[in-house]
Formats: C-alpha cells, sequence, structure tokens
C-alpha cells in the first residue's frame, strides 16, 4: 500500500513523527524560523489562492492534488518515498551489505555536509526568484512559479529533517544556519556561486529552471544512490517535484524561441527587439551564461573527495544500478582534456574514480543537448536557419581545470585581451540585461499574456490556458 501523508498533523509527514516526541518538538521549534523566512524572503507577490499540487502519498498513484491553496497557508511537510525492506547497498567498498538506517560514525560528517550543501540550494532559488512575480507574464506562469517555490521549500524540510533526526545538536545548528545565509548576502552568502547569482528576469527563470535545476536533478540522483537510506529515501522523491520545475524551463524557453521565430517572420528581420521580441542572439548568450554556471555546480573534474564519497558508498552515479563495471572503479580509466598554458590542450589518462564529476557532468551535457535540439527544431521548423549551441565545457568557468584559463564557446584557448575584448559577444551585456528586463511587465488577466513569449501548448492538470490559476488581491 502506498504511503499516505498525514495532513492532520502540525508538520504534514509520513515519517512517523508523532511517535517521536524528541524530534516533533524540534522540527516544531524550527517551523516558526521557518515561516518567518518565508515571509521575509519568500514571494513578494500577495495573492488570495494559487491552483498548485500538494503531495497527498508517495507512492507511485495519486502522489499529487490539485486545486487552490492560499500559499502562506501550504502545508510543507516531510515526505520519504517508501522503503525496500530488501534494498543493498550498490556500489563502493561496502557493496552487497545491507544499506543504512542510521548513520555510520565513521561517515557522520561527511553525510552531514552533503545534506547540508544540498539543503543550500533549496531555500536559495526561492530566494532569488522572490520579486519574479511582480512581473509574471501570465497568470499560467505566475502559478508555475508558485509551484516551484513551495515545492524547494519542501525541499529545505526535507533536508531539515534529516539534519534534526540523524545528527543531534550539530545538525540543528546546520538547520538554523541554512536559514541565516541568503542568496547574494554580502556577509553571508549561499555556499555555491550560481545560487548567489540574480534571477531577475522570466528568461533568466527559465534558463535557471531548465539549466540549473537540471543540475539539482543529477546531484539528488546521485544522493538517491546513497547507502543511507532515509537520505536515499527523501531524494526519490524529490526527484519527482524537481521534473516539474524543469517542465517549466524546457517549455518557458521553447515559447521564447517560438514568439521571437512569429516575430521574425512577422517584421522579416532578426533585430526583432523593436518590435517587443528578444533576438536569438541575445537568447544565446543567456543560455551561455546559464549552462557555464550550472557547470561549476559539478565541481572540479579530479576530486578525491567525490572519489572517497563512492568508495565509502556516500554518494553514487546517475543510475548506478544500471551501469555495467564493478561499480568500484579501482581498475578502470578514462581520459581527460586539460588546457595547457601554452594555448594548447592535452589529455591525461586517469583513474576513472578521480573522475566521478566529470562522468556526472558528461551525462547532465547530454540530457542539455535534448533541449538544445528540441528550440532548434523551432526554428528549423519555422524556416530559420539561425541555430543554438551547448558552449565548450570549458568556456566562463570559474571551477575546476579551466578556470584561470580564456576558452571561447567553440574550444579555442586564446589571451585575456583577446577574450574580454570579445566576451559581449558571448555572455549577457548590460544593455542585454536592461533590454530584457524592459519586456518585463505583468499580465494577470486570464487568458492574456506578454508579447515576447508565447502561450503554453497546454495548461495544468487538463485545465486550459485561460483558466484562472491565481487568485490576486
Amino acid at each position: 500500500m502506498p504511503e499516505t501523508i498525514d495532513y492532520d498533523a502540525k508538520i504534514p509527514n509520513n515519517v512517523h513523527l508523532a511517535d517521536d516526541r524528541r524530534l516533533q518538538r524540534a522540527l516544531e521549534g524550527w517551523q516558526p524560523k521557518f515561516l518567518n523566512w518565508w515571509g521575509e524572503m519568500g514571494p513578494t507577490l500577495a495573492t488570495e489562492g494559487v491552483y498548485l499540487r500538494t503531495a497527498v502519498s508517495v507512492g507511485r498513484e495519486g502522489w499529487a492534488h490539485f486545486d487552490h491553496v492560499n500559499v502562506p497557508d501550504y502545508r510543507w511537510g516531510i515526505f520519504l518515498a517508501e522503503r525496500d525492506p530488501g534494498r543493498q547497498i550498490a556500489f563502493g567498498e561496502h557493496q552487497g551489505e545491507p544499506v543504512w538506517q542510521q548513520v555510520p560514525g565513521e561517515y557522520r560528517a561527511d553525510l552531514q555536509r552533503l545534506i547540508v550543501i544540498q539543503g543550500d540550494t533549496e531555500p536559495a532559488s526561492v530566494e532569488q526568484q522572490r520579486l519574479l512575480g511582480l512581473t509574471a507574464p501570465s497568470l499560467y506562469d505566475l502559478r508555475n512559479l508558485f509551484q516551484v517555490n513551495v515545492e524547494e521549500g519542501r525541499h529545505l524540510w526535507a533536508m531539515v529533517y534529516l539534519l534534526h533526526a540523524y545528527f543531534g545538536r550539530e545538525g540543528r545548528d546546520e538547520a538554523e544556519g541554512l536559514l541565516l545565509r541568503n542568496s547574494g548576502s554580502p556577509d553571508a552568502p549561499r555556499i555555491l556561486g550560481a545560487f548567489n547569482e540574480e534571477t531577475a528576469d522570466w528568461l533568466a527563470f527559465y534558463m535557471f529552471t531548465y539549466f540549473t535545476d537540471r543540475d539539482g536533478k543529477y546531484q539528488l540522483g546521485t544522493l538517491k544512490e546513497s547507502s543511507f537510506d532515509p537520505l536515499s529515501r527523501t531524494c526519490e522523491f524529490m526527484l519527482k517535484e524537481e521534473a516539474h520545475h524543469m517542465m517549466v524551463g524546457t517549455t518557458g524557453v521553447d515559447r521564447v524561441v517560438q514568439r521571437s521565430a512569429e516575430l521574425i517572420h512577422e517584421h522579416d528581420t532578426y533585430d526583432i527587439a523593436a518590435h517587443g521580441g528578444i533576438p536569438l542572439e541575445m537568447i544565446q548568450r543567456y543560455l551561455n551564461f546559464h549552462y557555464t554556471v550550472s557547470l561549476d555546480l559539478f565541481g572540479s573534474e579530479t576530486s578525491t573527495n567525490a572519489a572517497n564519497y563512492y568508495t565509502a558508498g556516500l554518494k553514487g552515479r546517475w543510475q548506478e544500478t544500471r551501469c555495467k563495471d564493478d561499480h568500484k572503479l579501482t581498475d578502470d580509466a578514462r581520459m581527460l582534456d586539460r588546457p595547457r598554458d601554452d594555448g594548447t590542450w592535452t589529455t591525461d589518462e586517469l583513474q576513472a574514480i578521480l573522475l566521478l564529476n566529470l562522468d556526472l557532468r558528461a551525462e547532465y551535457t547530454a540530457d542539455c543537448q535534448t533541449g538544445v535540439n528540441r528550440w532548434n527544431k523551432i526554428l528549423s521548423d519555422a524556416g530559420i536557419d539561425f541555430r543554438f549551441r551547448l558552449p565548450h565545457p570549458g568556456f566562463n568557468r570559474d571551477v575546476g581545470i579551466n578556470s584561470g584559463h580564456h576558452v571561447t564557446p567553440d574550444g579555442t584557448l586564446v589571451d585575456e585581451a583577446t577574450w574580454e575584448a570579445a566576451r559581449h559577444q558571448w555572455l549577457p551585456t548590460a544593455e542585454d540585461l536592461t533590454f530584457v528586463r524592459s519586456l518585463m511587465y505583468p499580465v494577470y488577466e486570464r487568458g492574456k499574456i506578454a508579447s515576447w513569449v508565447a502561450p503554453p501548448r497546454q495548461g495544468i492538470n487538463g485545465k486550459p490556458f485561460d483558466y484562472e490559476y491565481v487568485h490576486l488581491t
């Protein structure tokens, strides 16, 4: 039977919180702090009801219930995927042993660090997007923004539960810290760089939910393989919700490209800025930026930390059980392209276990390419010869072996002066950002949409596009 969620509890959950009074009191003590954070750092726009999806069960069927909800009353809670009592460790030195229901003492610090880093990303995106509701291009988009925000808030709850339940006083302190750091704060920024960048317009939001939330998919996928079963089950359920966030990004960019193509035809020019559209080259520069800052989230290509996490069984590979090898990787090798100071590339052969971040990044890049293909098909179908491209993985990097080198989008190594002289061709300029922001105005009438983006092909949960997804005050 699918596990149902106890919505009568002060904190909805399927972890039998009522049976652990000490943990319940600790989380009930954290809850008001979370609500204060949501009030100060969450969505700015006031509403009287948003058509939201709420989890009611974590089984294969019926885990989503749709209804209008007053956002401050949304029931955030703690939901873990159903437990597989026969699950065994799939990789590393403990391969074949039963998975852990408690934290092994020797891995306590590493597991806590992994959970804190994942937890730090969840409230960050809410903070980055808090003003976007003021310029939503339609009620449909506004509804999707709120759906993403409330689920990121619940993902924070998921990590906070693990910290409170399994890591004692240190875990409770870390849970407090997740609310004290803020995106872009000069004194207490979020841990990872991409989560301190601004999401100041809706094209950036679509790019963020396509590229950065897709990074989240792969990070959660590796934690889903963890030998620490509560972490695995937590991430398994989060992945279901993350799929919607990526749909928002995929179809959002679809609709911008579609509208730009329409304006190109309508006015017989690629210079559609004067006609209220976003030029294709500008979209490419946004793509270049959001893709590359998301690549940095995978960390350095070579990593002894990642190797140690894998050997210990803390963090696996993407779809670990589908990999056709010994799941230890001690005897496997892989090639790594590395820039040299003389302006050429070289290739090194290294132990595969040292290149796990590169391995995961390759899975991510292949996934990102499917979106680029999709957007190019829209242009192809419209008879437009412009094509989007993912830049070379060495381009615009602050983390890993390419940081400190100047790599063009096609992979050419150049000197700093050459790179800076061409930077405006590759990355959004101040003028680009000002122009895109000039297009951002709210459209809150049912069935209406801003001029720079096409309407969606279908609505949410079978509802039409002109459904009143949000009741405004």
